[in-house]
């Protein structure tokens, strides 16, 4: 069987919300993966995009487990806060051939979305508070919009506060 690709990702992500009914709109720009500069070309605050990043938490020596944190795209993840939040000796970046193969795309376009049992959605409940979230959709050149309570109730992330200060 062959890895998945973004494409089948992005159709996966469609087909879920087409499937739940969820509105969203999707928008088609530039090819961009930076947060702030894929903001400037879709026309909105850094505080609406959904952040994602794959981390690697080590529960203890024998335990590792694989997390997607998703924050506001004006704020950072704060590793402490998820350190503590899984009672973990060590929390990291996870490398990206890892992030990749969990994330189902590359780096850039990781959906606040995960179609892998072994990566854990946990969501800064300011993501879920936003009336207008985006985030690439699996591709550079495509982004998505959604409202972050749709989002909550379909994605089904842990809600925690995981956003340490603005970025910058």
């Amino acid at each position: 069987m062959s890895a998945p690709t973004a494409h089948d990702t992005y159709a996966r992500l469609i087909a879920l919300l087409d499937t739940a009914s969820v509105p969203y709109e999707l928008l088609d720009h530039e090819p961009e993966g930076v947060t702030e500069a894929v903001c400037a070309l879709r026309g909105h605050p850094v505080s609406e995009a959904a952040k994602c990043i794959v981390l690697r938490v080590k529960v203890d020596r024998r335990t590792t487990r694989n997390v997607l944190a998703v924050v506001p795209g004006d704020r950072r993840v704060d590793l402490g806060a998820v350190k503590t939040l899984y009672t973990a000796r060590y929390v990291g970046f996870s490398d990206a051939e890892t992030a990749e193969r969990l994330a189902r795309s590359v780096p850039g376009t990781v959906l606040p979305f995960s179609f892998d049992a072994d990566l854990e959605v946990v969501a800064d409940p300011a993501v879920v508070a936003r009336p207008r979230l985006y985030f690439n959709a699996a591709r550079l050149d495509r982004s998505l919009v959604m409202s972050g309570a749709d989002y909550a109730e379909l994605a089904r992330p842990r809600i925690e506060r995981i956003a340490g200060p603005a970025a910058g």
